[in-house]
């Protein structure tokens, strides 16, 4: 019997998976191949809202999200560093292991056969703009890029201690978050992005592997510029999460069989606004750009009621996955 945690691992490693896995991001996780835990403390959006208007949750690095109880993560509202810290002010997070992993055991049982995820939840970069604000944290990596190296690096260095925990915990890979495209473009210039955190992220990766972890690695936007730098610097799965703005042709003709990709139907159209046969129709596409016969290829199904996704457009997500099969693909 093939396990799902092998499952996983074949279509990862382009070695033939029997069918596509797939991974339920934000419920019903039972139903698929993966099970995530968090790694972050104070993780956004992981509360249950008040039931009046504002809500406020605060990350352990300090940063606070404003809720308006509309089922988002919630929106950055001032900078936890308004100036740029000097070394000594940057205030880590403890590691907390035994807070951190109280929930462990019971997970490692409820994930049977599994493969088990560690998330960091936000992560570099993006744990970078929420602690200084957007606006501060561009002009830093032009203009203030000694005080930019100092919180980039504590950022790093805390999650490749959180890297670590996990790997001693049992877990078979580690999931970063971070968003460097807008809808149509990067935040920042490729040459700009390659010089400051090209190297950084490499040395993160080589370390999770080093604790023998995979490397997923969540992006929203048009990130198409560096997509194949991810790959060069060992993303083992990588989730291209707005597919509807990226140029996936693009992406085919230099990464196909090359990356494992997990990809989520459009949360901004189709598995919103389409019915249920565009979105197999939607779900086969990407599935032909992307996968081949050897693997490569990731289901990722998430529940976005609060971007109007009805209930019948989120099992035909999940069925659209389950129906991709090898044949549908080109040689």
């Amino acid at each position: 019997m093939i396990t799902r945690q092998q499952t996983v691992r074949q279509a990862m490693r382009f070695q033939q998976p029997g069918r596509v896995p797939i991974v339920f991001w934000n419920r019903d996780q039972a139903e698929g191949d993966v099970l995530l835990y968090h790694l972050s403390l104070g993780v956004p959006g992981d509360g249950t809202p008040e039931q009046n208007l504002w809500d406020w949750q605060t990350n352990e690095w300090g940063y606070r999200l404003e809720r308006l109880g509309d089922g988002t993560m919630g929106h950055p509202t001032q900078p936890y560093y308004a100036e740029a810290p000097e070394a000594g002010e940057i205030r880590v997070p403890a590691l907390r292991e035994t807070e951190r992993m109280s929930a462990v055991s019971r997970f490692q049982d409820r994930c049977e056969d599994r493969y088990r995820l560690a998330s960091l939840d936000l992560s570099g970069f993006t744990v970078y703009t929420l602690l200084r604000g957007f606006e501060n944290a561009m002009q830093d990596f032009v203009l203030r890029e000694p005080a930019f190296a100092d919180l980039m690096d504590a950022i790093l260095h805390f999650e490749c201690d959180l890297i670590a925990m996990a790997a001693r915990y049992g877990f078979d890979g580690i999931h970063f978050a971070d968003d460097w495209g807008t809808q149509s473009g990067m935040m920042v210039s490729p040459p700009l992005w390659r010089s400051l955190f090209k190297p950084r992220y490499r040395q993160q990766f080589a370390w999770a592997h080093e604790q023998r972890l995979d490397v997923w690695y969540h992006c929203c936007g048009n990130f198409a510029p560096i997509v194949e730098d991810f790959h060069e610097i060992g993303v083992d799965v990588l989730n291209i999460s707005q597919p509807n703005v990226m140029d996936l042709e693009y992406v085919s003709a230099r990464l196909r069989g090359k990356q494992c990709f997990m990809m989520p139907l459009s949360y901004q159209t189709t598995s919103i606004q389409g019915t249920p046969p565009e979105i197999l129709e939607e779900a086969g596409r990407m599935y032909r750009l992307l996968a081949t016969r050897d693997g490569g290829f990731i289901g990722y199904v998430e529940e976005y009621g609060c971007m109007g996704m009805s209930a019948d457009n989120y099992r035909a997500c999940a069925i659209a996955f389950r129906q991709l099969q090898p044949d549908l693909l080109r040689d």
